[in-house]
């Protein structure tokens, strides 16, 4: 795991001045506190921080080919290029070390830009062809390691986190205005545009190509839902399926130094960690995270379950209220991108307590993406079942929830699907965080200022959406939002809080459920697989039965639950306030004073808008991180 930066001119005769890269890999050495290296020949200049985590005293970068004409800056782990490297020593290549980036630098000089279909992992990297005088920039599969670039005047910038194109003093910051409204629908920024203009992400999946002054980007890979796997029974589908996560954990396991497991309390992590012992050579470590307070859910009793059940040496510990406060502007710092995701602050201190332990740590990450585990997917899928059954009375039945039914006991939690019967899924599935009925949506006119509501229009802050409904118009309904939830909500808000928050605390962390072939064969599925009845990811649960305790596969999905609701009430009152509605804030004229008032009062009052107010106040430090300057970089 590292961090790589740099800077290329269009024109051969422009050189890249070496203090400026030396700058960009400064600002990012927690990526890579261990080494640093640069690339600096005329027009292109390349850096690298790294992580050691494989062939350690031998894997500096950038590395080069045979004769020096291709060079490599690489973020990630691949996972199969042990495989690779075999095949390549057989068509004659010669290698220097025994990493994993070098594989990639022969693979490139045998297969080209077809490269990156050959990798199975977690990836981001540079490379420069001397010969052809080209920049190949590609993101692996699924968005797990972030890459950002830009284009300035005369050259092109990229790196590893946003904060290193800002050191180079050619880059102007302006705001992305139209993105702003994105962020608020979504509570994340999906899509290649950032909040910041002209930076952007180079998307999953995808490859940039710099040469002959020409910029190409092209996608590489895309989840097909066709089923694979058709005509398997459920049977051989949950034999083929516990083989794959075998062999996902047993890659993932792979490193020259220590790895341990985060433990959730939930079925996905506990399921790979049941894998992992059979992979072991030796006692596994495991980390949680509680929170000190009334009434909080305590996700450590199922961890310490899991921990006890499979023989791990486990480590927990509790954070409060003030230590979220404590860690916000680093939060906004570290994220880059405005996203509401409290649970990152629980992410960070569990990192930053498994960081005396390990060096890379295993997450259950994406098994709700690809299994349909969120009880959203079961409701929907409900929901336009009973649609359909209605058909013509919809809009009747939608008139009587909201007017009678929805004001009685049983009822009232129906009422936010209401308003949907209406509507097809296509209209109103934005993603997991946000339908046109949320705040920002249904109330955006009154709570954006004249001025800045008249700049803001709907259809293009939800672009990213609608079109890749248009790649999945023959799916059915469950794996259309698990389509757009894998391109979305799981790149832009899940993986950049993985990624960049423990990053921050020098921790690698991979994901063995989202290992494309995980992916592939789960997209493959029949929906029923996936989601029978009421039971969500059924075909995992069945899988793992008899592996993972009773009380964690049966217990109710809570997700991480961070109490920052309570927090946003009480101990952060003033903080949010005091942000909020503070004249600097206010004079970015985005928001009606009255409005921000309203939502404050509301909350107190128990109100559900604890999520709009975090964002809210992520938005506020942002600008003041990212635009006034006014944070501390550390």
């Amino acid at each position: 795991m590292c961090g790589i930066c740099g800077k290329v001119f269009i024109d051969k005769d422009h050189p890249v001045d070496p203090v400026l890269i030396k700058s960009m890999m400064d600002v990012i050495r927690h990526r890579g506190p261990d080494d640093e290296g640069m690339h600096i020949a005329r027009q292109v200049g390349l850096g690298h921080r790294r992580l050691s985590i494989i062939d350690l005293n031998t894997g500096k970068q950038p590395i080069y080919n045979e004769d020096g004409t291709v060079c490599i800056v690489f973020n990630g782990e691949i996972y199969n290029y042990q495989e690779i490297r075999n095949q390549l020593l057989a068509k004659g290549h010669f290698f220097k070390t025994k990493t994993d980036t070098e594989v990639i630098i022969h693979a490139y000089e045998e297969y080209g830009e077809e490269c990156v279909s050959k990798l199975r992992g977690m990836f981001a990297f540079a490379i420069w062809d001397e010969r052809e005088r080209s920049l190949l920039l590609a993101r692996d599969r699924v968005g797990i390691k972030p890459l950002y670039y830009c284009l300035l005047n005369n050259s092109l910038i990229f790196a590893s986190e946003m904060k290193a194109i800002l050191q180079d003093p050619e880059f102007k910051r302006e705001i992305n205005y139209p993105i702003i409204d994105r962020f608020l629908t979504y509570q994340y920024t999906p899509g290649a545009e950032t909040l910041i203009k002209n930076i952007y992400k180079l998307s999953p999946g995808y490859v940039l190509i710099l040469k002959n002054g020409k910029l190409d980007v092209k996608q590489y890979w895309d989840l097909n839902f066709s089923t694979f796997n058709n005509g398997n029974t459920f049977g051989e589908s949950k034999e083929q399926l516990i083989d794959l996560l075998r062999e996902s954990v047993r890659i993932h396991m792979i490193s020259d130094v220590p790895v341990g497991f985060l433990l959730s309390g939930g079925v996905d992590s506990t399921a790979l960690l049941s894998l992992s012992v059979e992979e072991a050579n030796k006692d596994l470590s495991t980390f949680t995270i509680g929170f000190e307070g009334e009434n909080f859910a305590d996700e450590r009793v199922y961890a310490r379950l899991a921990a006890e059940r499979f023989g791990t040496k486990h480590y927990e510990m509790t954070i409060e209220a003030k230590d979220f406060v404590e860690f916000l502007p680093k939060y906004v710092w570290h994220m880059e991108e405005p996203v509401c995701e409290p649970p990152a602050i629980a992410l960070y201190y569990v990192s930053k307590l498994a960081k005396d332990y390990v060096k890379v740590l295993i997450s259950g990450e994406g098994g709700d993406e690809a299994f349909a585990g969120y009880q959203n997917y079961r409701n929907l899928v409900w929901l336009e079942r009973f649609k359909k059954m209605a058909g013509p009375f919809n809009r009747s039945i939608s008139v009587l929830f909201d007017n009678t039914l929805s004001h009685f006991g049983f009822f009232k939690k129906f009422r936010k699907y209401s308003p949907l019967l209406t509507m097809p899924l296509e209209g109103y599935y934005y993603s997991r965080t946000s339908t046109p009925y949320s705040l920002f949506n249904r109330e955006f006119k009154k709570l954006y200022s004249s001025e800045f509501g008249n700049r803001i229009e709907k259809s293009y802050s939800v672009q990213p959406t609608r079109r890749l409904f248009e790649n999945i118009k023959s799916q059915d309904n469950l794996d259309k939002m698990l389509y757009i939830d894998t391109k979305t909500w799981l790149p832009d808000d899940l993986l950049i809080k993985a990624d960049k928050i423990t990053m921050a605390n020098s921790i690698e962390l991979r994901v063995p459920l989202l290992d494309h072939a995980v992916l592939e064969f789960a997209a493959g599925l029949p929906s029923n697989y996936k989601l029978r009845g009421i039971t969500t990811k059924y075909i995992l649960k069945e899988v793992f039965n008899d592996r993972v305790p009773t009380a964690i596969l049966k217990r109710k999905k809570t997700g991480f639950p961070v109490p920052y609701e309570t927090w946003i009430r009480r101990d952060l009152r003033a903080l949010v306030e005091g942000t909020l509605l503070s004249q600097r804030a206010l004079e970015r004229g985005y928001f009606k004073r009255l409005w921000i008032e309203k939502i404050l009062s509301a909350n107190l009052n128990n109100g559900d808008y604890a999520k709009e107010i975090f964002s809210l106040l992520t938005l506020e430090l942002w600008h003041r991180e990212f635009i006034d300057n006014q944070f501390r970089k550390s």
